[in-house]
Order: structure tokens, then C-alpha cells, then sequence
């Protein structure tokens, strides 16, 4: 992808973004208060098992990937083991988008994950956007001194291919709405109302699969 390509992409997602119906108020700021492209390194994220993640190139654009599916991580509870959170931001009304590519495909357990509400390795929220659903796969998930648990009863498959796609995952704590988009930035692949967790951390991974990840943009947003 050429650099104007590039960019041009970018501000379509997030005019998307800024225009679409949510929960949220319609005139709110939107501001940005996170962005990484990745070309200056991966110093903004807290990485749980750096060893398995490294910093690659792609076409012209500098990523981030997971490399292994095994991890020396191990949660206090089964968790995801591939875990990176954005340093320096806890929000409670934020709008997220990245572009991923799956580097492995692993069939029905191919995936990614948002994470948000996190508290620290024993409590937080997230979404596992699993290929072909399970109790386990393709839901939104809670952890919460115990191993994890969907909050959904999902069965719509994930639609992912070799190539890069766009999530984008956006989180209204005041009143517990959550939607994860993926491709289609107007319209919820899989949405959830839950309070347990507010402001917290939001990062991105996998749970035990392989990823790569560019173009990270995270906005605060304003409640009702």
C-alpha cells in the first residue's frame, strides 16, 4: 500500500467512525488520544510476553506481530496469552480501530483480540473474534478471578481471509454497550451490555494465534 493510499485509508475509517450511530453523543470531540502506525517501534505498548511478539515490515508500512503461538505468559486464570496494552490511557467511552492480518490459518480457532476495562491480569474484558463460534470462541468474554466467560451466545462466523482486515470495537461504560465491528465499520458484527469493569486499559492480541497489526487509533469519547 503506497503511502498516500495509506493515509487516504486511514481518514476514510475514521470519518466512518465519526459518523456512524452509536450510543454516544452524536456532536461529541471524538478526540484522539492514542495512535500508532508502528514506524517508530512498539515503546507504546506494555507487550505481557515480548518474546513472542517482533516488529515487521509490510509493503512500505512497519507492523507488529505475533510470532509463536505458544507463550511463556501465563495468566493467573485461562486467559489470552498474546497480550499487548497501549500504555499511558485508562478510558471508559473510547472508540478503537487497527487493521489486522492472520498470519496462520488455524481453521475455526483463526482469531484476534480487543481488550478493554482491564484492571490488571485478573480482571478485564474482551473480545475474541474467533472464526467459527463456541462457548469459548467468537464472544465477548469477562475475566474476573476465574477463568474466562462469554457474556454473548454468539453464532455468527468471523470472516477472515489471508489478507487485512479492519476491527474496530467501540465501549460506552456509562451504560455498559459494547459493539465490535469487522470489515463493516457501520454496522456491529457482535454487540454486549455489561458493567461489571469502567474505565480500564484497552490493548490488543490473540489468544493463542498468530497476528500481525498496524494503524492503531484509539479516541475518547463523551456520554450522554
Amino acid at each position: 500500500m503506497t503511502s498516500c493510499f495509506r493515509v487516504c485509508a486511514i481518514l476514510v475509517s475514521l470519518l466512518i467512525a465519526l459518523t456512524s450511530q452509536t450510543d454516544l453523543v452524536a456532536d461529541q470531540p471524538a478526540a484522539i488520544v492514542f495512535s500508532d502506525d508502528f514506524e517508530n517501534g512498539s515503546g507504546k505498548w506494555e507487550i505481557l510476553d515480548p518474546d513472542t511478539w517482533k516488529l515487521s515490515q509490510s509493503g512500505e508500512n512497519q507492523t507488529i506481530e505475533i510470532t509463536e503461538r505458544q507463550s511463556t505468559y501465563k495468566p493467573p486464570h485461562r486467559s489470552p496469552f498474546h497480550v499487548a496494552i497501549a500504555k499511558g490511557i485508562e478510558l471508559d467511552n473510547f472508540d478503537i480501530t487497527f487493521r489486522v492480518r492472520s498470519t496462520l490459518d488455524t481453521g475455526n480457532h483463526r482469531d484476534c483480540c480487543v481488550f478493554f476495562g482491564y484492571q490488571d491480569a485478573a480482571h478485564f474484558y474482551y473480545v475474541h473474534l474467533g472464526a467459527k463460534p463456541d462457548p469459548h470462541s467468537g464472544q465477548f468474554m469477562i475475566v474476573k478471578d476465574a477463568a474466562r466467560l462469554a457474556l454473548t451466545e454468539n453464532k455468527k462466523n468471523v470472516p477472515w481471509t489471508d489478507g487485512w482486515h479492519t476491527v474496530r470495537l467501540v465501549r460506552n461504560a456509562d451504560t455498559g454497550a459494547t459493539d465490535v465491528y469487522f470489515d463493516d465499520l457501520t454496522t456491529p458484527h457482535l454487540s454486549v451490555t455489561d458493567t461489571t469493569f469502567g474505565k480500564g486499559r484497552i490493548g490488543i492480541g490473540s489468544f493463542d494465534d498468530r497476528n500481525e497489526f498496524d494503524d492503531v487509533v484509539i479516541r475518547q469519547l463523551e456520554s450522554k
